[in-house]
């Protein structure tokens, strides 16, 4: 008996320990995985990878230009890229031929996704830094005018409107409004800013404005349907405001100008600003003068804007427009933003047609989304979520890009299973050194700056160019190939003839559009994404070589739209 005691006793002991060793052994496996993902993120997050790393390739794969299908867990760096093409050159014209360009595309798209994530990620910082900014400039709080009720179709406050769901505070709302020449600033849901210079009719209870801003603790930005309206006062003599007034130039005089014009007022030595101040205060974005009168307006069918004359029939005075006979007359942009194309929402019934709006990036997508979004009132919707998009009106960001209550979805994707998710595309083409540079900017400066001289003269723009201007030819030509029912629209040509391309687009979207409407469009064409600021003159930032690469890839582009039945490319693309 005491000796099958012993033995059980042994064979437990032999357990214990194989128990022991075995948790060890998973304990210290466990760890050295962590470490080597944590390896992996620091290298992931770095800005670059330095130029004596090498990754091994195979050489019979370096030849067709693919990579190591183990390397797209870890997405290189477009240096990786570069060195990977080095070690193996394909001979040029296999290069720069479609099917070159389109193997190669898988890669590029794991780079895409990884720089996406990562300027999404790095925006935060620097949005958060611009918002401690613009709340450290507004010194003011102004007069609280009260709790209002709020209709989002039948809006009180008509002018222009922001949204920033994470930071909105009251001194923001403020600093916007006023920048634009409103006199109030009304705040609703806890981030939403609405600008005007008439007073809400309605009044609500005081406590009815119970949403906290999303900025600032234990400040109120009014309600579900309710308004917080505060007064704005005078920007401090230091602020300039963002958007002057802005001379449209010398046109004839419609038939009747009262009929035309809904507001109008006759002033002795009327001058410009005087006219302004008038039309701003009555919420019209156009002001007409003609002598000693001043009328203010929108662009409609009787008054364009198309059609505009020699600037000499209204040269000196204003009163020299009324000594030709009153035909023509000066027309000024007021900062007030025209409101008739501002409402928008998401579709009623899910689409039946799936619409893509495709580009590459830095082509112009989010301007065009801001054009057929007022053009069609319906939101756009996002292959990804850009938060700053979102905050700036872009509603569809956050809604999920299959749900078809969006109008067209962007997307810069370019794969064959990507593609045919999709009925049919609009696809978006703009010049490849425009677009180059563009993306460049926004990689480095968000939506709305531009890179450093120190950016420029690095190492990384080489390394860009070389990486990204492929990619811009092969998302053309994978759209071609698998795309099911295309529209081609060229950037240039939107810009240059904006209303005809618009119709278009709309027309292709399926959705009736008022001609006032389109000109409301026209009127506020920028929107709140155009670049401004101190912009770099006569610089060149391609060298011979890169020009070289650029425009064989964009003869390979014109030629395969050819092929296509559509028209080719812009003549201005090459020679550059």
């Amino acid at each position: 008996m005491a000796k099958a005691f012993f033995r059980l006793q042994k064979f437990l002991r032999r357990i214990q320990f194989l128990l022991f060793f075995l948790t060890a052994a998973y304990l210290m496996a466990g760890s050295l995985l962590l470490l080597q993902r944590t390896r992996l993120v620091l290298q992931q997050g770095s800005r670059g990878t330095p130029t004596n790393q090498a990754l091994p390739v195979p050489e019979e794969m370096s030849r067709v230009g693919i990579i190591d299908p183990r390397a797209l867990q870890n997405p290189p760096s477009p240096r990786l890229l570069v060195g990977m093409d080095a070690l193996q050159e394909p001979a040029l014209e296999q290069r720069h031929s479609p099917h070159w360009l389109m193997s190669r595309n898988s890669e590029l798209r794991q780079l895409r996704r990884r720089w996406f994530h990562r300027f999404t990620s790095d925006q935060e910082p620097l949005q958060t830094a611009g918002f401690k900014a613009m709340k450290h400039t507004a010194e003011h709080k102004g007069t609280y005018m009260g709790c209002f009720t709020h209709d989002s179709r039948e809006r009180t406050l008509k002018g222009a409107v922001f949204y920033d769901l994470r930071k909105m505070t009251v001194a923001h709302c403020q600093e916007a409004c006023a920048e634009r020449a409103y006199s109030y600033a009304g705040l609703a849901y806890g981030a939403e800013c609405y600008c005007g210079n008439t007073l809400p009719a309605a009044a609500a209870k005081p406590e009815e404005c119970n949403s906290e801003c999303k900025g600032e603790k234990g400040a109120v930005c009014g309600g579900v349907n309710r308004l917080s309206v505060y007064g704005v006062e005078q920007l401090r003599a230091a602020a300039r405001p963002r958007r002057n007034v802005i001379y449209r130039g010398c046109f004839r005089a419609p038939e009747n100008l009262t009929d035309t014009f809904p507001a109008s007022l006759i002033q002795p030595n009327l001058t410009v600003e005087m006219c302004s101040e008038f039309c701003s205060k009555k919420e019209f974005p156009l002001a007409v003068i003609r002598g000693q009168e001043c009328y203010c307006g929108y662009p409609t069918r009787r008054f364009s804007l198309h059609e505009g004359t020699d600037g000499r029939r209204c040269s000196g005075t204003h009163n020299a427009s009324s000594t030709a006979g009153g035909e023509y007359c000066l027309v000024y942009q007021t900062p007030v933003q025209d409101t008739r194309c501002t409402d928008r929402k998401f579709l009623t019934t899910k689409s039946k047609v799936f619409v893509a709006l495709s580009s590459f990036p830095g082509a112009g997508n989010t301007w065009a989304r801001h054009l057929i979004e007022h053009a069609t009132g319906y939101y756009t919707g996002s292959y990804y979520f850009d938060g700053a998009l979102y905050n700036k009106g872009f509603k569809g960001e956050k809604d999920h890009w299959r749900s078809r209550r969006t109008i067209c979805v962007k997307t810069h994707e370019s794969g064959k299973t990507e593609i045919e998710m999709f009925d049919s595309a609009i696809l978006l083409i703009r010049n490849p050194y425009k677009s180059l540079m563009a993306e460049f900017n926004r990689k480095y400066a968000g939506h709305l700056g531009y890179a450093t001289d120190r950016n420029w003269k690095s190492k990384e723009w080489p390394d860009f160019v070389n990486s990204y201007a492929s990619w811009w030819a092969s998302h053309v030509l994978e759209w071609l190939k698998y795309g099911k029912r295309l529209l081609v629209v060229h950037y240039e040509d939107l810009k240059q003839s904006l209303i005809p391309k618009l119709k278009e687009m709309v027309e292709f979207l399926n959705v009736t559009v008022t001609e006032d409407r389109l000109l409301c469009v026209e009127n506020n064409r920028d929107g709140n994404f155009k670049r401004s600021g101190a912009k770099q003159k006569n610089f060149e930032p391609f060298t011979q070589e890169m020009k070289a690469l650029i425009n064989r890839y964009i003869l390979t582009v014109d030629e395969a739209l050819r092929g296509r039945n559509f028209s080719g490319l812009p003549r201005e693309y090459v020679p550059r």
